[in-house]
This record gives structure tokens, sequence and C-alpha cells, in this order.
């Protein structure tokens, strides 16, 4: 028998916020329980020897069978939903790198509930023939090829009811090239469909061929429409390396713009006049470099270019590599990514090299990174790993202001007094489109809004999205069925996700109107001088937003006047404590406060 490898990443909010503690056990093929294992820190487990057929079975076109052993994984953690996922293909010599996508339980959920995900075999395998269309002259095209970040998939043919996902582009091309090929085939094969699957998906952006339709994704999972994506699926390393090189790079023909119109097929149980996944790797095999190999099913003049922008990252690659000698502004940029990222992964080291400079403590902090990322750990910043740092602050960053926005919103319970529907606008619709961004964050069915008080189309959407989830009417408004079902939701992630600690001997505190560094002093017990000393503070000047590391003693509490929008959740947060433990100080049986109230907050 032949060996595999496996791995289990248990992190929500687009990566930000790895499960520490996740139960989780392996069952081979038979059903028998063959590993129980735990995440770590890093909300991952370690790898895992698995046994499974010889690559020679899935490199031979000719063999009809399933070319490697398929297992289950069962993931279980306090504050989640359950979660199955059976057939789970393993290759030999492949490590697959499994996301427990794990549901937060709602705020007055009994018990967990279970979800079951099934992966199964590779599209490759699969006999039913593709009707991939193109574009025509009469589909609207946009200006310049950007690589959409995120990409809203549908999981159903055109016009199901099927769920939308939003997932990020590499994410997404990791997923369709693990769920229609097989990982152990040449690396000039794998990297020609790659680009292939690269390409399909930035054709349907670029000609706008689904939103043109009056559709409100992007593309479908549908083989007979587009490329197979399993939502949830493991992802193999050999693709993941591939994907994070060349992500933002897509066929064109010369002296063109739009991204070639790359239809494909597996080339032995169907046939198409595009390209053949099987040929590709007997083109491989007889040394065809990935372009060659692409130039055998489209026309020869086909060539590869990147793309203008990749949206939803603050800065471009910067177009040299960074490494231990490295100095300036895009050096800073990296320690800055890193020394935010360290709050929700502690295990990446600190930063003490001068701001700028790339020294041994920088090169140790990206290292771990590209580990706990599953780059390549050379401690060199160069294209993949820019990015995937980009995308990581990017996802942390967003958590910190959407917490803040809701500690400022002050929700409750309450529904508002009217009902809300498109058309509506004010205050109630921030507090809603709050509510929605931050469920998004953990719920990929349920895709972000603007924050801008006015509810429209996009609003609605969302809304419906939640809706179904929740198994509500869905028909975009918002009543008190509905708010109650947007608040325990949103009470459920903050009781069972966890929170990143500040640093030993220190508790967070963003400052508020009114606050000077000797009243935060008083409140926390210490002294100006050692909050300035914590801070780096040359003077006694504030902003409001700013957040500072308090020094404080274990176990010590302080004396806290609630005020208007306060909640035990959004203090238990602020103090880097829990909810349990603020009402235990205080003898409070239940989670109301009310403004003016003096709480003891332990910290």
């Amino acid at each position: 028998m032949a060996i595999g490898f496996m791995i289990l990443q248990a992190r929500t909010a687009h990566d930000a916020v790895p499960i520490r503690g996740v139960h989780v056990k392996i069952f081979d093929p038979y059903g028998n329980l063959i590993y129980t294992l735990e995440t770590d820190e890093n909300g991952e487990t370690g790898t895992v020897p698995l046994e499974t057929l010889d690559k020679s079975f899935s490199r031979n076109p000719n063999y009809f069978g399933l070319p490697f052993a398929a297992y289950g994984v069962l993931a279980q953690a306090e504050g989640f939903d359950s979660l199955f996922i059976s057939e789970i293909p393993i290759f030999d010599g492949e490590t697959a790198i499994l996301p427990l996508a794990l549901v937060p339980m709602q705020r007055f959920q009994k018990s967990p509930s279970r979800s079951e995900l099934f992966v199964g075999p590779p599209a490759v395998t699969m006999p039913a023939e593709r009707s991939q269309k193109g574009p025509d002259d009469s589909f609207y095209v946009l200006r310049q090829v950007v690589i959409p970040n995120p990409i809203t998939v549908h999981l159903g043919a055109p016009g199901s009811s099927a769920a939308n996902v939003q997932v990020s582009f590499p994410d997404y091309v990791k997923n369709v090239a693990s769920s229609e090929i097989y990982p152990t085939w040449p690396k000039a094969s794998l990297k020609a469909n790659i680009y292939a699957i690269i390409t399909f998906a930035l054709n349907r952006i670029y000609t706008e061929w689904y939103r043109a339709r009056g559709y409100n994704y992007d593309i479908t999972n549908s083989t007979a429409y587009d490329q197979y994506f399993v939502h949830g699926r493991p992802i193999y390393e050999s693709i993941s390396r591939i994907v994070d090189d060349i992500f933002d790079e897509y066929v064109r023909r010369a002296g063109q713009n739009a991204p070639y119109f790359t239809s494909f097929c597996n080339g032995t149980t169907a046939v198409c006049g595009g390209l053949s996944q099987w040929g590709t790797v007997e083109l491989a095999d007889r040394g065809l470099t990935p372009l060659q190999i692409l130039r055998s099913y489209y026309p020869k003049d086909v060539e590869i270019a990147e793309a203008a922008a990749v949206s939803g990252v603050l800065t471009s690659y910067p177009g040299t590599a960074l490494k231990a000698g490295s100095r300036g502004l895009d050096v800073e940029m990296v320690q800055a990514y890193l020394n935010r990222i360290r709050k929700n992964y502690p295990a990446i080291p600190a930063i003490t090299d001068p701001a700028g400079e790339f020294g041994k403590s920088t090169k140790a902090a990206v290292t771990k990174f590209q580990s706990i990322f599953n780059l390549a750990a050379d401690g060199i910043v160069g294209k993949s790993t820019w990015y995937k740092l980009s995308s990581i602050y990017t996802a942390v960053a967003r958590l910190a202001e959407l917490d803040s926005e809701g500690s400022s919103l002050g929700i409750g319970t309450v529904p508002p007094g009217s009902t809300l529907r498109q058309g509506s606008r004010g205050q109630d619709v921030i507090t809603l489109q709050y509510l929605l961004d931050f469920i998004s964050e953990y719920y990929p069915n349920v895709p972000a809004v603007s924050q801008d008080g006015i509810f429209g189309s996009e609003t609605k959407e969302a809304v419906t999205a939640f809706q179904r989830m929740v198994r509500l009417n869905a028909d975009g408004i918002v009543g008190a069925l509905t708010w109650n079902a947007l608040y325990d939701t949103y009470q459920g992630i903050g009781q069972s996700v966890p929170q990143p600690k500040p640093e030993p001997g220190t508790v967070e505190y963003k400052v508020v109107a009114g606050d000077t560094l000797w009243s935060i002093a008083k409140r926390f017990g210490t002294t100006v001088e050692a909050i300035q000393a914590q801070n780096g503070l040359k003077g006694d000047l504030l902003e409001i937003g700013q957040v500072l590391k308090i020094p404080s003693a274990q176990g010590a509490e302080i004396s806290y006047t609630v005020k208007a929008g306060d909640t035990l959740w959004s203090l238990a947060r602020a103090y880097g404590t829990t909810v349990e433990a603020i009402k235990r100080k205080n003898g409070l049986t239940g989670d109301e406060i009310r403004v003016g109230q003096v709480l003891k907050i332990p910290v």
C-alpha cells in the first residue's frame, strides 16, 4: 500500500481566527476509527499518514477505478455545530489540507447540530459531457482584467435555488483544481490545467456572463456550464503551491487583453474542442512546458499575462522579493502585518528588528507565517507570501473594525420600532448592515454589505440569504423574528469563537471621547507613566479609537460605569475577560445592564 497524508485546519472568518481544541476523529474507508486528534493554537492538527493506492493508477487514463482511498472526518468543538465530512480522497505522496468549516452555535441553541459534507471523486472521473458556452458580442466587457477577491460561487446550476458562497479567488482556484483533476499529475500538467481554470473564471468575470443576465453571482459549480467546486473540500499541497504562485496570471491571445475562453473536458469519456485534462498528462510526460501544452489545444498565439490588479488587498506586490538584508517601506509594511496577525496567531515570533530592516527576527516571523499557511517556509517574501500576508491582515483588521462599530451601535435584543425593508433608511439600517457584515465573516453564504444606512438590493440579498440559512421565510424583510435570529447569531459568534488575547500582563483598551491618560490609569489601577512606557507615548495626547495596552496586575479588577451602547459581551471583549466572569463578579443572573450602573470587571 502507498501512503498519503492529511492535515486538518479549523479556522474561521477568512482564516483570521484559528480555533483551538477542536476534537477530530478520522475514519478509514470501512468506517473504523484510526486517529483521534486535537487542533493547536494555530487551529491545525499534525500531519497524519493514511494508506491509499499507488500513484501509478492516477496517472493512467485507461484505469477506470478510483485511484485513491476515501476517508471520513468528524470534527467537534465547544460552542460550534459538529461537522462530518465523508469520501475524502487521499492520494499517494500527496498532502490533503482539509479546512474544518465549523459553524458557531446560536445564542440559545441548547446542543450542537450536525452538518454533513460529501466530497467524492474529482470531476475528471465523471463521464458527463460539458456544454460550456463562451461569450458573444452581446455581452458587456469590463475595461481591464482584475482578480475578484472574493468571488461569488453559486452551488448549483444557473437559476437553481442553491446557495451562494463567497471565497477568496486563490482559494476558489485551489478548490476547483482539487475538484477537477488528480494532484499526482506532473507539475507541467497541473500548471496548464490551473491556467485554464483561472482563465475560465476570469472570462466569466470579464464578460459579466452571469451578472449581465441578472444573477447575483459570478460563476456556478455546475460542470455542465462551468467548473467543479465543492465547498469545504480538502486542497492538495501540490496544487496549493502552484496556485499561490500564479493565481493572478491568465491566458490571452497576443495583442488582446480579454481572458481567452479556456473550455476543457477530461478527454477520455468526454471529448470537446478545448483542453483535454488527460491529454495534458501525456504532453507533460513528453517534456512540454505549460505554455506549450496550452498552445496544443488553444490558438498558437496564446500567451500568459498578469492581471492589472488584485481587488481586496491594500498594496500590490512590489515586484521584488524581500529577504534578509532588505530595507525600506515594504519591509516595514511586512513587519506591521505580521505584528497584527501575531495577535491571532501567537506562534508567530515577535519582531525585534528596527522598523524597515529585514533581520533575523523578521525572517523567523515570516518563516513561521509561511509554515502556518502552507507556503514554502523559506523566510523570503515573494509574491505568494506577500498576497497571503495582505489577505490575512485584511481579514484580522476587518474584524477589529467590525467589533468596534458593534460596540458603538449598542446592539440589543429589542427589534427596531418598525419593520425594515428595501427603501428603509437610518440608524436601524446601519445596525442591520453591521450585523449582516459581521455574520458574513463567519458564514460564507451570507454576503457582506456596505454600511451606508440605505436598505437597497444588496442589503435585501444579504437578508434573504441569512433568512434562508436560519430557515425563516426568505422574503428579505426584517421583522421581529429575523431581528432576533440576527441577534442570536451575532451573540453566538461572540460566545463561541475564541478572541485574540492581549500580551501577558496587559489588557487592551480603546480610547473614547473624554478619556485622558490620568482617568484611564485611575480606572485600571496603574500610572500614567506605566501606560506611556507600555505604548511608547512621548506625551499625554490621545486619539478617539486609539488602542492602548494597559499594564495590569494578574487577578486585578476595575470599576466601570456603564455607558450607552455597552453590553456584557462588548465589555468582556474590551477587557480581555468573559461574560460569565463579569456576571459572577457582580452577582448578575441575566445579560441586562443599565446606563450608569457600576460594574466590577476582572482583568
